[in-house]
């Protein structure tokens, strides 16, 4: 049963989807932050110092889309250097199956290969 969840988590497209998902609402934050505290600030100004929300003035609170612009980089490095990771297994256990896999070589093929060689060899020559 392991085995069976870890071939399904692991595959590509699972594991693509989960980061997008990830990624995605990290890149959210940085939309919505812009927004409410970038954009909606700037044209409550333009129409008199009004807010959406109060009817108020209100300042801009750059630093927090700022902050949500550093939090989206540190969750899309932190994904990366998971991934990474996940590569780095992954390719051990392509490599370990790839080597467990590969059928025995027949002596005719080798005595094949031979031959082509030699064939190469005197129609260089």
């Amino acid at each position: 049963m392991w085995q069976d969840f870890k071939k399904f988590a692991f595959k590509g497209n699972v594991l693509d989807l989960a980061i997008a998902v990830v990624i995605g609402g990290a890149f959210g934050k940085i939309v919505s932050s812009l927004v409410e505290n970038i954009i909606t600030p700037i044209i409550g100004l333009l129409l008199f110092g009004a807010d959406f929300s109060t009817l108020k003035y209100k300042e801009i609170f750059y630093g927090e889309f700022i902050q949500s612009v550093f939090d989206f980089f540190v969750v899309a490095f932190s994904i990366f250097l998971f991934v990474r990771l996940l590569s780095k297994f992954k390719r051990k256990e392509d490599v370990a199956e790839a080597v467990e896999e590969a059928p025995p070589i027949d002596a005719k093929e080798v005595l094949l290969e031979e031959i082509r060689d030699l064939l190469k060899k005197q129609n260089n020559v």
